[in-house]
C-alpha cells in the first residue's frame, strides 16, 4: 500500500488555516473588551489633562515614538529633537498634520498645543 506523503501536511495545512478562521471569530467577539482594556491604560494623560496637568512627555511617549523614534531623535517620521522648526511650524504641524505625511491632526488636544511645542523644543 502506497500512501500519499503530502496527505499529512495537506490536514495540518487545513487544521491551521481552521485554526486561524476560528481565533479571528473568537478574537472579534472580544474586540470590545480589548478596547476597553486599552482605554483603560491610557487614563492616566486623559486625567492629567482634564485636571489642568498636561504631561508632554507621556504624550509624546504614548503617540509619537511610533513614528518619531525613541527619545524623538527619528524613525518613520523625522527626528524632532534638535529639530530646526520654529516654535509657529510646529505649532502648525501638531494642530493641523502635515499633508502628504503620515502626521495626523489631532493628536494632541489644541490647549496643549504650546505645552507639547515647548517640550519638543527643549529635547537636545
Amino acid at each position: 500500500m502506497n500512501k500519499n506523503p503530502v496527505v499529512p501536511f495537506l490536514l495540518i495545512f487545513a487544521l491551521g488555516i481552521g485554526l486561524i478562521f476560528f481565533m479571528s471569530l473568537y478574537g472579534l467577539d472580544q474586540k470590545e473588551e480589548i478596547a476597553g482594556a486599552n482605554e483603560e491604560e491610557g487614563t492616566t494623560t486623559e486625567e492629567n489633562a482634564n485636571t489642568g496637568e498636561f504631561d508632554a512627555e507621556a504624550v509624546a511617549q504614548q503617540k509619537c515614538v511610533s513614528c518619531h523614534g525613541d527619545n524623538l531623535s527619528g524613525g518613520m517620521g523625522p527626528a524632532l529633537a534638535g529639530t530646526s522648526l520654529d516654535a509657529d511650524a510646529l505649532h502648525a504641524a501638531i494642530k493641523d498634520g502635515v499633508p502628504g505625511t503620515a502626521m495626523p491632526a489631532g493628536l494632541v488636544p489644541d490647549e496643549n498645543i504650546d505645552e507639547m511645542v515647548d517640550y519638543i523644543l527643549s529635547l537636545k
